[in-house]
């Protein structure tokens, strides 16, 4: 089981993460939506494609594109399509 936590909540957990790269991806029914808010950043990955980003708020405050998932990742990607990263800001214990 992955559980993925910031400021002390849990904002995600799962046991069918996807590991790339060293980041766990939590399947979207994973993830606590009403934490997350969508943010305008982006950046692109020569192999995933383009990532969009999340802000999470906790009790008032907002951590901005502390998230990151791919709607329409590449070819090479595909299986993690609208599964949910976290930079380390988020803590992640599995």
């Amino acid at each position: 089981m992955a559980i993925a936590t910031i400021k002390g909540t849990v904002v995600a957990e799962s046991d069918e993460t996807i590991i790339i790269e060293g980041n766990h991806y939590f399947p979207p029914a994973a993830v606590k939506s009403e934490f997350f808010s969508d943010s305008d950043h982006s950046t692109v990955c020569g192999w995933k494609g383009t990532a969009s980003y999340y802000d999470i708020t906790i009790d008032g405050e907002t951590s901005q594109n502390v998230a990151w998932y791919y709607s329409e990742p590449l070819e090479k990607a595909a299986e993690i399509t609208g599964y949910v990263a976290f930079y380390p800001a988020v803590k992640v214990q599995a």
